[in-house]
């Protein structure tokens, strides 16, 4: 496990087919009607995957396809079969005055009910500006929607983190917001009744080690808060 340090991110949209998703689209098909089915709140709209990425020089560069979540979701839920894609996504590494991490916890009605991890989504179409796919904005999207904190309220830091565990590339950046830990939940959780996409259930508070829960936290958020809290030890 490493931490790659990002000075920019270089992630271009084309409009190739996603071969796999083609050959299994029956099977895809019948995954998302079962689990439509158990949750009528899920929305197959459009989502962003990698095809291909590299770093070189502090510079993540790439190439994403578009395609249906459903897709996204039966590759997932399928084990990940399809090896040459990599969800790669944006997260606000949300940090309260404090020093304490604070970390949505998912929505029973979500496609990751209960698990902990900061606020971040995988791209769509909405973080694409001029056929680029601009993570920081989708960090900053992510981060209002899921929680209602906008860029009046937090310090984002300049760079990014890269963590990849997997099929997963996590790039985290770093967010600071005003106030103690307790008093960014409590302000939070007053502004989720109101948000239009209610995700989060509650704020999950880290103030260290001791806090990290690996059975609800995906392992690349443990690898991550771990190297934190030994460079703050250190």
């Amino acid at each position: 496990m490493s931490l790659i340090p990002l000075r920019a991110t270089e992630l271009v949209v084309d409009h190739r087919p996603w071969e796999w998703a083609v050959r299994e689209q029956a099977r895809i098909a019948a995954h998302w009607a079962a689990q439509a089915k158990g949750n009528s709140t899920l929305f197959d709209g459009r989502v962003l995957v990698a095809w291909h990425y590299e770093i070189v020089d502090d510079v993540l560069r790439g190439s994403c396809l578009e395609t249906d979540f459903s897709k996204f979701l039966a590759w997932r839920d399928f084990g990940f079969p399809d090896t040459s894609i990599v969800n790669i996504f944006a997260m606000a590494a949300l940090r309260a005055e404090d020093g304490a991490y604070l970390m949505g916890v998912m929505g029973q009605h979500t496609a990751n009910p209960g698990r902990i991890y900061f606020p971040a989504g995988t791209p769509d179409p909405n973080d694409v500006v001029d056929g680029s796919v601009d993570l920081a904005g989708s960090v900053i999207r992510e981060l209002m929607e899921e929680t209602g904190l906008g860029t009046g309220d937090v310090t984002i830091g300049t760079g990014f983190t890269a963590i990849r565990r997997g099929p997963k590339l996590a790039v985290m950046r770093d967010v600071t917001v005003r106030g103690s830990a307790d008093e960014v939940r409590a302000r939070v959780r007053g502004n989720l009744a109101g948000l239009a996409e209610d995700e989060l259930d509650d704020l999950f508070i880290v103030r260290g080690p001791g806090d990290l829960d690996p059975a609800r936290m995906p392992d690349f958020i443990v690898d991550f808060l771990s190297e934190r809290f030994r460079q703050d030890a250190g």
